[in-house]
């Protein structure tokens, strides 16, 4: 019996020497394959993570010789990447937008009424709202009038937001309160009239003549559309996003709800410009805490390809004599580069068409003078004359593209600039090139919010049904380790945030996804399929999928 009791006493003493000598962390993960995108993209077996940072990658035996933990994370033989980082959206605008009709995908003007008939009878309200149309997609692909919205909702004000934000619908009712005629005019922006009519459509600038008059979203609405898109964002492993233009009251709301612990998104927030935005933001300085960055101005040269807005040396193919429109002048782009420039803030600017895209790259160049680390962008950097590639590399100035852009676009984009200017359009390996890396984002709402859509369209060139066949402009398709990094490393990169996120390296946040499937053997076709497992921020799960 005393030999018995001896030899678990010595049993019991070496489990507790053994654990003695081992490091308390929170969190051990094994059983798996993790990518870490470090520099020579390396795999491990295991990882360890306390106070919400990655401590240690490596060999399973070593991690758990070395580490113990409450909790293990038994991966099943599932992968592990950095938190996906959305380097373009409108995080904000994609929560207000759930709220209202959601006209993605339509097929005709009709099938949208009948869309907003059924929302409206379930969520009935004064103003009617819906966004994500595009006349591109319908039979006939001429821009619809106000005439049927009249008909459908008589006296009733409606506003239907175009795909890519730069276009719009207004009925007659709408109109009239914000007191629109034929004679109105905007710098900027474009009202279209027919037959001496007004046919409701609207462009750039010309939208904000509606959107000024309508019943403003409340503080809490913004706060539940805030929350609503966390959850959409985490549900498809979006652990950072890039919101693409913010006022100083929202940025304060996300900064509260993040020091509240209830918005756990690590938000790069772009500041619209606005003497109030500056006054806040920008004339005190970068401001910078673990979830929230402000350090940069978002600004448009020009509008949108889709819509006929984007800003071209030559006329639309299929429009003669209109050359797109710039959406800000000259003075006052170089005024805010001058005041970013002087403060440290980076300068991120939306240009889709060629010549916007010369307009700004030289712009840039008269501050930027030569290679740099300002890391000033170029969102879109859609369609760039052959002269002007060289620029992004002379000036390191860095092109924020969004892959599915190109698998969007590219049924009707040859249309637009005939097929000499589109070699130079959706350019992704030759922007990438200049600089050797650069971000990829989404254009949420623009675009569905999942990264796995945009992760296939860098690689495949194709839409989710497999078209065309071997990719649209295949050479300017990126290999897998690239289009990981650009959701990872090059997005955190370009927002000077390399050091704490975007890889799983020791001293980093352990902002983590796991995924049943690998992303880097997975078949082609299957990636937008693919669910994401586990979404972690900070080593805290933040969402899992019901199924698993």
């Amino acid at each position: 019996m005393n030999c018995i009791l001896c030899s678990v006493s010595i049993i019991f003493l070496l489990a507790f020497h053994s654990c003695a000598n081992k490091t308390q962390v929170d969190q051990i993960l094994h059983n798996g394959t993790i990518y870490t995108v470090d520099e020579t993209f390396s795999t491990a077996e295991a990882m360890a993570v306390k106070n919400g940072k990655i401590l240690a990658t490596g060999e399973a035996d070593v991690i758990m010789e070395k580490y113990t933990s409450g909790e293990v994370i038994d991966l099943e033989g599932g992968f592990v990447y950095p938190g996906l980082i959305d380097a373009h959206c409108h995080f904000v605008s994609y929560g207000l937008s759930l709220q209202n009709a959601d006209l993605t995908g339509t097929s005709s003007f009709e099938e949208i009424i009948e869309i907003l008939k059924e929302h409206q009878a379930k969520y009935p309200s004064e103003w009617i709202l819906g966004r994500g149309w595009d006349q591109n997609d319908w039979e006939h692909t001429e821009f619809p009038s106000k005439d049927k919205l009249d008909l459908a909702f008589p006296g009733k004000p409606v506003l239907l937001t175009r795909i890519d934000g730069h276009g719009a619908i207004a009925s007659t009712e709408a109109l009239r309160r914000a007191i629109v005629t034929r004679e109105t005019r905007i710098e900027g922006g474009a009202l279209i009239t027919k037959d001496g009519a007004l046919t409701g459509m609207l462009f750039d600038n010309a939208i904000s003549l509606v959107r000024r008059i309508m019943p403003k979203a409340s503080k809490q609405d913004y706060m539940n559309s805030i929350m609503q898109g966390q959850r959409k964002c985490f549900e498809v492993g979006l652990t950072s996003v890039h919101d693409a233009g913010l006022a100083y009251e929202t940025i304060a709301l996300i900064d509260s709800l993040q020091s509240a612990g209830e918005l756990k998104m690590r938000i790069y927030a772009m500041l619209s410009p606005g003497k109030k935005n500056y006054e806040h933001y920008l004339l005190k300085g970068i401001y910078k805490t673990e979830r929230l960055n402000v350090s940069s101005i978002k600004l448009f040269a020009d509008g949108a390809l889709g819509s006929r807005g984007a800003l071209l040396f030559e006329p639309y193919s299929d429009d003669p004599g209109n050359l797109g429109l710039a959406v800000n002048t000259d003075k006052f782009l170089r005024e805010q580069c001058e005041l970013a420039y002087k403060h440290g803030y980076q300068v991120n600017t939306h240009c889709i068409g060629d010549s916007a895209n010369r307009w700004v790259l030289d712009m840039y160049g008269t501050f930027l003078k030569e290679k740099n680390d300002r890391r000033w962008r170029i969102e879109h950097s859609q369609i760039i004359h052959p002269d002007d590639f060289s620029k992004f590399g002379e000036y390191s100035i860095i092109p924020s593209v969004q892959s599915t852009h190109a698998t969007s676009d590219m049924y009707w984009a040859e249309d637009r600039v005939g097929p000499v200017r589109i070699k130079g359009a959706y350019a992704y390996r030759k922007l990438l090139e200049e600089n050797g890396w650069l971000p990829n984002g989404s254009d949420f709402p623009v675009e569905h919010i999942n990264p796995l859509y945009g992760y296939y369209a860098l690689i495949a060139r194709m839409d989710h049904e497999g078209w065309p066949a071997g990719g649209f402009q295949k050479e300017q398709a990126f290999n897998r380790e690239q289009a990981i990094r650009a959701m990872t490393i090059w997005a955190a990169r370009s927002a000077f945030e390399e050091d704490e996120k975007g890889s799983l390296e020791p001293g980093k946040l352990a902002d983590f996804i796991i995924t049943g499937e690998d992303l880097f053997t997975a078949a082609e076709q299957d990636i937008p399929g693919l669910m994401i497992r586990q979404t972690y921020i900070g080593g805290e799960m933040v969402y899992t999928r019901k199924d698993h």
